[in-house]
């Protein structure tokens, strides 16, 4: 049909055109302008390219580019071939004359005004679509990744028999495809019938038909493509019942069948399958019959049923079959669901101990030499103590620690750490030079050891001063990446850094570091300059030969930039190996498409009083019912570089991953001896498995259903804001154990209650051959034992500790609590809460007291050692007794004359280290720990050479 066409036409205006020059300038401005828009496109491209070369992880880039490349090139020319398709097919098939009509007048003149731009408008609809679609699919890359490469997990679901694979990496691709098929034939749809409106096709108010019958045919088919693609919805809704959350008052995100979906939502879904095949097929039928009728009336029962089968029938089975008899009905899908779950989150294992909560000796004696045994109480807070560190140690007002500190092992020896990172706060004078040139980099690590405190309550450094010394040996102590350092730095060119300072002079440097990127050519410089929006970049002197711009530095934001398909654990923690300082950063592998495994949101399982800007919580919204620690990073505070190591070597999500991108992860094997003693089990990883195990630490689900067994995280007692206690790192010896195991450890309440219900510990040393394993140790309801909040309260009402804390907090002065540490010993529980003062002038923490309980006996003493002599009414013998019970004289002991000179100048070293801590002479402490070292060296080489007695 042409084009009708018509309407009033009047005079034409002329309108002068533009000068020759004037139309050169614009079109001048206008490729300047669309050149200035590439530029600026490129230079993120450009600049993301060589960050990932200079990491030695281009094969990332190049992956992700071309996998999102490839899916917005695909997905786009579908979705523009389909709606451009059928424009152009109702347009083709429209009728050669129109009814001569009041609606088909007042189409005319739309159709007068877009005839000269048909083909533009195909285009350019085409294109806007496909653009949209395209965008939408480069976003699913990491689900076609996992799709493509994809492994199997080994495990079946209970309901389908199908591996867990196929929930975890096919389903959600194929939901994808039948979302994208959706939107192809609804815009397709709406197309259609604007085109064949437009072009009388379609006649809402003409004479005659209301449709021609190549719009009939042409629409018909759209709507059985729509018709089919639902019933393959409602085919594939049958497997998604075995990874739906619903609400369930026995679990929270509640996930898989469960007696109502089995026996009325999975018929209910098939037969909609059915009736939606059948429907679909009348659809395609009116190809031939050329009549609504039979479509409409297939479609309405469709709906119905989906009303009546799918709604109404599924309430009635729960309403009269499931409500009388709950437990029943329910208890065989319960217990897939525990079953599942505990496999997802890797807790199946864990052993579930009864403990009495109360000592099981009367021996005070033995009570007090276990209490020394049993646990390596950590005294140093690292989460109160940084303001000492900040004060003793920061040096200069540039340099800062982190308000967390870091609990690590050196020498068999819980040992708290922090770096001196550098603080641009503390500059002298801010300037661009000054920010991003001269002031580039922290310096040294500072140790202290986590058991021990000062007479004066200061904590014990083991390595310490400007530059650091002690216990950590000889290491490259600059910090060019770190948890603070967040700004881009220069480094490398004309410009020097200041290295360090003391009283006497500053040192300087050059970085001769590998890492960052060349800025030694134009496309380089202008690149930066627009992309941290800073036109001295392009022109400034201070960048030549050699200048290398590091940005990314944190250890968080490299291991997420290097592997964008692992989820990375809340902090990263230092530890000085081989030489060098390394970030450790812990990081997962999830998915939420574990079948029957319950869900649970990270952000707010991972969030307890510690979590503030410098501690995140971990991926905020994501919902996952699958996690593990797959993956161990290192980050070079010096270079920068990033390792990742295989951890879990079962994980098949990990290995999905390392398919998608070869090359990237190396194998456990790779991991040094000297990593592996500082790796630990991570507290995010933690804090999840303890969240599930308050409902799923019961195997019977009757009970799980009853709720009669579920506990609670507690509140930390010793801060205002009621989140929930952090776990905490500590060294120590679980009933049953021949020795201390480097642990973390937490504790439980009952749901509503403030008593104890468990305590659980996990072995978090690598180096043992139970690394990982979960124990908990739960307490009887019959006798309760006080939890964390009434331990506290008890430390509070005690008229004579409130006395002592009302002095202590006289003037200016604060008191803060410490980690309130939980021990088992000899069948009850220790608690353990040092007690810190600030003020009187004094800008950080002094450990002043230590409060101690055990069982009815409270203590509030200036030490450790003093309240647990109090608490247990017995003192640990000083030597300890020989076999045959005879006990030797002190003066008769013979001792090698070599062995007791070293001692001696051990003991003089000390001394001098000790005078020489208080004085703030850091030049006089390092010698001194120099020479105590050497002292012991001596004494254990004399001592290995000495005669040994005869037996």
């Amino acid at each position: 049909m042409p084009d009708r066409g018509g309407g009033p036409s009047g005079p034409r205006i002329r309108v002068g055109r533009p000068s020759r020059r004037a139309r050169t300038l614009l079109m001048t401005l206008g490729v300047l302008a669309v050149l200035a828009m590439a530029f600026i496109m490129f230079a993120g491209f450009w600049t993301d390219w060589l960050w990932f070369r200079s990491v030695h992880y281009s094969s990332v880039f190049t992956t992700t580019l071309w996998t999102k490349t490839g899916l917005f090139a695909v997905f786009g020319l579908l979705m523009a071939g389909a709606v451009g398709f059928n424009i152009w097919l109702a347009h083709r098939l429209r009728p050669p004359l129109s009814a001569m009509s009041l609606e088909q007048q007042s189409l005319d003149r739309y159709r007068m005004g877009i005839a000269p731009y048909k083909k533009w408008l195909l285009t350019g609809i085409a294109a806007l679509v496909g653009l949209i679609a395209g965008a939408s699919a480069a976003g699913q890359w990491r689900t076609w990744l996992m799709y493509v490469n994809g492994v199997p997990f080994g495990k079946k679901d209970p309901q389908f028999g199908l591996d867990v694979s196929f929930y975890a990496f096919d389903l959600p691709w194929y939901r994808f495809l039948l979302g994208f098929g959706f939107a192809a034939i609804v815009l397709s749809l709406i197309a259609a019938v604007v085109v064949h409106y437009l072009y009388g096709g379609l006649r809402l108010t003409s004479p005659g038909a209301r449709a021609t019958a190549a719009a009939t045919g042409h629409l018909s088919v759209l709507l059985g493509l729509f018709v089919s693609l639902k019933a393959v919805a409602y085919w594939l809704d049958r497997y998604g019942l075995a990874v739906k959350s619903s609400d369930f008052k026995a679990a929270d995100n509640w996930t898989g069948l469960r007696y109502v979906d089995a026996n009325a939502y999975l018929p209910a879904k098939t037969i909609l399958f059915c009736i939606a095949a059948i429907c679909a097929a009348l659809f395609f039928a009116t190809l031939w019959r050329r009549t609504w009728q039979l479509p409409v009336i297939g479609f309405g029962l469709m709906v119905l049923s989906a009303i009546l089968i799918g709604g109404l029938y599924p309430a009635i089975v729960q309403k009269f079959q499931v409500q009388p008899n709950e437990q029943a009905k329910e208890s065989p899908y319960v217990q897939k669901n525990i079953k599942a779950t505990q496999e997802a989150y890797g807790i199946e294992k864990t052993q579930v101990t009864e403990y009495p909560g109360t000592a099981n000796t009367t021996d005070k004696n033995k009570l007090r030499q276990d209490a020394d045994t049993t646990a390596s109480i950590r005294l140093l807070d690292p989460n109160i103590v940084s303001p000492a560190f900040q004060q003793l140690q920061q040096n200069k007002g540039y340099y800062g620690f982190p308000s967390t500190l870091a609990v690590d092992r050196y020498k068999g020896q819980d040992t708290v750490i922090g770096l001196r990172e550098l603080n641009l706060q503390g500059i002298p004078k801010n300037n661009w030079i000054n920010d991003h040139f001269r002031y580039t980099h922290g310096y040294g690590a500072v140790a202290a050891k986590g058991t021990e405190v000062t007479p004066d309550g200061k904590p014990v450094f083991t390595e310490a001063g400007l530059p650091s010394k002690g216990e950590l040996g000889k290491y490259e102590q600059r910090i060019y990446y770190g948890e603070e350092t967040k700004q881009y730095s220069i480094v490398g060119g004309p410009q020097l850094e200041l290295d360090y300072s003391d009283d006497k002079r500053e040192v300087e440097t050059r970085y001769e570091g590998k890492s960052g990127v060349n800025l030694d050519n134009p496309l380089n410089r202008a690149a930066y300059a627009l992309t941290f929006s800073e036109p001295q970049i392009l022109y400034s002197g201070a960048i030549g030969d050699g200048s290398r711009i590091l940005y990314h530095r944190t250890p968080k934001e490299r291991v997420e930039a290097v592997a964008p398909w692992l989820t990375i654990d809340g902090a990263a923690y230092p530890a000085v190996i081989d030489g060098r300082i390394q970030w450790i950063v812990d990081a997962y592998t999830t998915t939420n498409g574990y079948p029957y495994a319950s869900r649970t949101t990270l952000g707010d399982t991972t969030a307890d009083s510690l979590t503030n800007s410098q501690r995140a919580v971990v991926a905020q919204e994501n919902q996952v019912n699958y996690i593990r620690n797959s993956v161990k990073a290192t980050v070079d505070a010096y270079d920068g570089t990033v390792k990742l190591y295989q951890w879990d070597t079962q994980d098949p999500v990990l290995k999905t991953w390392m398919k998608a991108f070869p090359g990237t992860v190396e194998a456990r094997k790779e991991i040094p001896q000297s990593l592996m003693q500082h790796l630990r089990y991570p507290q995010d990883l933690f804090k999840v498995q303890r969240e599930l195990l308050t409902r799923y630490h019961v195997k019977d689900p009757q009970t799980f259903l009853s709720g009669s067994e579920v506990w609670a995280v507690p509140k930390d007692p010793t801060t205002k804001e009621g989140t929930a206690v952090p776990p905490y790192y500590l060294s120590m010896k679980m009933p049953g154990r021949n020795a201390q195991d480097f642990s973390l450890t937490t504790t439980f309440t009952p749901n509503g209650r403030d008593n104890l219900a468990a305590f659980m510990a996990v072995n978090a040393d690598p180096a043992t051959t139970d690394y990982g394993s979960i124990r908990v140790l739960k307490l009887p309801t019959a006798n309760p034992v006080d939890g964390p909040k009434l331990v506290q309260s008890r430390f509070n009402s005690k008229p004579e500790i409130a006395q002592e804390i009302n002095i202590l907090s006289r003037g200016d002065s604060q008191v803060e609590y410490g980690n309130l540490l939980t021990v088992p010993l000899d069948g009850g529980m220790l608690y353990v809460e040092p007690v810190y003062v600030r003020g009187g002038g004094l800008k950080y923490p002094l450990l002043k007291k230590v409060l101690v309980t055990y069982g009815e006996q409270t203590a509030f003493e200036d030490t450790l050692e003093k309240a647990l002599n109090v608490v247990f009414g017995a003192e640990p013998p000083t030597t300890k007794p020989p076999a045959d019970g005879t006990v030797q004289p002190p003066d008769t002991v013979p001792q090698n004359p070599t062995v007791k000179q070293a001692l001696a100048d051990a003991s003089k070293a000390l001394e001098d280290a000790d005078k020489a801590l208080k004085a703030g002479d850091w030049a006089a402490y390092g010698k001194a720990q120099d020479e105590l070292e050497a002292a012991l060296k001596r004494a254990t080489e004399a001592e290995a050479k000495a005669p040994q007695p005869k037996q």
